[in-house]
C-alpha cells in the first residue's frame, strides 16, 4: 500500500523532560510518536528495529534505550520516545515513517434514552449472537462492583477473546461480562501511586454500562430517574482499556491501548475522548481507528463537547463514525419558590430535598465582603467576593457565575444562578442550586431588594416531558470539518443530556472533593454519553431488526 495511505498519526504534549537535560527548547526531550504504518510480522524483530532506528539519530545507544517510551507493535507499527528537534527532524527524513508529531493530552467528552430511541425493554433479542460480541471502551477504567456490571447468567468469554485482566491496586477481577480491563499509564504528568483500570472517575463506567449494562430495575440518582437502567445491548461483553487519568489522556496510552483492543478480539471500539487535530496523521484515535477498520472492527467517537461554535466538531477521520449529542423527551427542573409565592422553573440536576419551608434569600451584590476590591464582580460568587456573616445558612442569587466550593464553605445554603444564555443541561452541585434565565433572575432581585425578609426555597429536581425534542445540544460540537470540508462531521446524534448510567463510588457524584455523596448511578451530560448509543444503533440494525 501506498505510504501515504497507512495512516499516521501521534501526538501529545506531556512535555517529558530529561533530568539530564537543561537549557533551551533544542537540549529538552519532549514525548513524540513515530508512526511506520503496517504492523511487523514479528514483535521481537519490531522492537529491535525501533531501538536501531531510534540509536542511529540519537547517536548514543545508552540515550536511545532511555529515551524509548513505548512500542506499539501488535495492530500497527509505532513507536514513542523522549526526542529533540533534531532527532525529530532525522526520523522525518527516514524513508521507513509515515509521521513524527508531539505527544498531547486529550480529553474526556464529559437508561430511558434506549425507550425514546425505540428500543424498549421488550425488543426482540438474538442473546446469542449479542452474547458474543465484545465491546472495547477506552476510557477511565471500570468500577465493576456496579450492579450494571454483573454477570449472572453469562458464559465464558468469546473463544476469539485474546485478551487479559490485569489485576492490580483495588482492581480484584474481571467477570463474564467485564472479560478484560487494562491500564495504561506511560505519559502521566502526575504517575499514579497505585495504577490500575479501576474506575477513580465514573466517566468510563457510565460510558461502558450506556453501551451494555445489564438491566437493573430501580436504578436512580438519590430517587432521581428511576427506572431500568440497561445498556442497549446488556448481554454484550466489555473489555476496558484504562488511558485516561487525573490530567487527562494521552496519545501514547491511547495508541497503547487501540494497540491492544484490535489485537484481543473486540468488535466494535468506543472511544469518548478527543481533541484539536490539524491532520488525520497526528491523531492517535485516527490512526488505531485506521488499522481497526482494516480488520472489520468500527469505532465510533464523540464529537466534543465546544459547540455551538462552528469548526469545532473532532474526530473527524472519515473511517470513525462520529457521534454528536441530542436531546430526548425528558429532562429535568428544579423548582425554586420565592416568599411572595413565585415559582420558577430552574434547570439543575438536585439531589437535595429541603428541610425547611422557606430560607432566608440574598444577593450577591448585598453580601458581597467589605474588602472586596472596587474593580471586582460579586455577581460571579468567586473567592473572597462574599461575606461568610452575609451568607450563613442563606440562598445567595449570582449572576453568570458560581464557585459552588466557596459558597458553601462560607455557610451558603444553596444558590440561585442567574444566566444570559440559559443552557439546555444540567449539572449537580454540592449545594442546593437551580439555573434560571437573567430576566427572571432581575426579577428575584427587585423583590430581594424591596423585601424586608426576602426568603425562597429550592426543591429537589423533578423529570418533566420535554416537548422540543429531538433537538442538537447546546454543547455539542458542530461542522464543518476543518480536515475535509467535503466530509460531512458529525455523522449522527444520539442523547447525550441526563443520561442515567454506572458510575463509581470512588468519585463524588459531583466530581468535587467537598462532595460525600457517592453512588453506582448518576446523571451526566456530554457527546461522551452519545457516543455509546451509536454502538448499540449498530446493533440494533444488524442483530435486532433483522430477527
Amino acid at each position: 500500500m501506498v505510504r501515504i495511505c497507512m495512516i499516521t498519526l501521534f501526538l501529545l504534549a506531556t512535555q517529558l523532560h530529561w533530568p539530564f537535560t537543561h537549557g533551551s527548547s533544542d537540549t529538552v526531550r519532549k514525548a513524540y510518536i513515530v508512526y511506520m504504518g503496517e504492523a511487523p510480522h514479528s514483535k521481537a524483530s519490531a522492537t529491535d528495529l525501533h531501538h536501531n532506528l531510534l540509536s542511529s539519530v540519537v547517536k548514543d545507544d545508552r540515550i536511545a534505550q532511555q529515551s524509548k517510551i513505548y512500542s506499539y507493535t501488535k495492530s500497527f507499527n509505532a513507536f514513542a520516545a523522549n526526542l529533540l528537534p533534531q532527532e525529530v527532524q532525522r526520523l522525518q527524513e527516514n524513508e521507513n515513517v509515515v509521521s513524527v508529531f508531539p505527544s498531547k493530552m486529550q480529553k474526556l467528552h464529559t437508561t430511558r434514552s434506549w425507550d425514546f430511541l425505540g428500543m424498549p425493554e421488550s425488543a426482540k433479542r438474538n442473546h446469542q449472537i449479542e452474547n458474543n460480541i465484545i465491546v472495547g471502551v477506552l476510557d477511565t477504567g471500570i468500577y465493576i462492583d456496579a450492579p450494571s456490571f454483573d454477570d449472572k447468567g453469562f458464559g465464558p468469554p468469546p473463544s476469539k477473546w485474546k485478551g487479559t485482566c490485569q489485576v492490580r491496586g483495588n482492581f480484584t477481577s474481571c467477570n463474564n461480562k467485564v472479560i478484560g480491563a487494562r491500564f495504561y499509564n506511560h505519559a502521566s504528568t502526575t504517575p499514579h501511586p497505585n495504577p490500575s483500570p479501576i474506575d477513580e472517575d465514573g466517566h468510563g463506567s457510565h460510558t461502558s454500562s450506556t453501551i451494555a449494562g445489564a438491566s437493573i430495575a430501580g436504578a436512580s440518582l438519590y430517587g432521581l430517574a428511576k427506572g431500568t437502567a440497561r445498556g442497549g445491548v446488556p448481554s454484550t461483553r466489555i473489555a476496558m482499556y484504562k488511558v485516561c487519568w487525573a490530567d487527562g489522556c494521552s496519545d501514547i496510552d491511547l495508541m497503547a491501548g487501540l494497540d491492544d483492543a484490535i489485537n484481543d478480539g473486540v468488535d466494535l471500539i468506543s472511544i469518548s475522548i478527543g481533541g484539536d487535530s490539524t491532520s488525520y496523521f497526528d491523531n492517535p484515535i485516527s490512526i488505531g481507528a485506521f488499522h481497526a477498520m482494516k480488520k472489520g472492527i468500527l469505532t465510533t467517537c464523540s464529537a466534543g463537547n465546544n459547540g455551538p461554535t462552528l469548526y469545532s466538531v473532532q474526530n473527524t477521520a472519515p473511517w470513525i463514525l462520529t457521534v454528536g449529542a441530542s436531546g430526548m423527551d425528558r429532562q429535568f427542573r428544579t423548582l425554586v419558590k420565592l416568599g411572595n409565592g413565585i415559582k420558577i422553573a430552574g434547570l439543575s440536576i438536585n439531589t437535595f430535598s429541603p428541610n425547611k419551608r422557606m430560607y432566608p434569600l440574598t444577593t450577591a451584590v448585598k453580601a458581597a465582603s467589605g474588602s472586596l476590591e472596587q474593580d471586582h464582580f460579586p455577581w460571579l460568587c468567586d473567592e473572597g467576593s462574599l461575606d461568610a456573616n452575609k451568607v450563613k445558612g442563606k440562598i445567595v442569587l449570582c449572576k453568570e457565575g458560581l464557585i459552588q466550593d466557596y459558597v458553601k464553605q462560607i455557610g451558603g445554603f444553596g444558590a440561585i444562578v442567574s444566566l444570559q444564555q440559559l443552557s439546555d443541561t444540567g449539572f449537580t452541585f454540592t449545594i442546593p442550586t437551580a439555573y434560571i434565565d437573567a430576566n427572571v433572575g432581575d426579577k428575584i432581585e427587585i423583590y430581594v431588594n424591596s423585601t424586608r425578609a426576602p426568603q425562597a426555597v429550592i426543591y429537589k429536581s423533578t423529570a418533566v416531558y420535554n416537548a422540543t425534542t429531538p433537538f442538537v445540544a447546546s454543547f455539542s460540537s458542530r461542522g464543518p470539518n476543518t480536515i475535509s470540508s467535503t466530509i460531512i462531521k458529525p455523522d449522527i446524534v444520539a442523547p447525550g443530556i441526563d443520561i442515567l448510567a454506572a458510575y463509581s463510588k470512588l468519585s463524588s457524584v459531583s466530581g468535587d472533593l467537598e462532595d460525600n455523596r457517592f453512588d453506582v448511578y448518576n446523571i451526566i451530560s456530554g457527546t461522551s454519553m452519545a457516543c455509546p448509543h451509536k454502538d448499540k444503533l449498530k446493533k440494533k440494525k444488524k442483530f435486532i431488526v433483522r430477527n
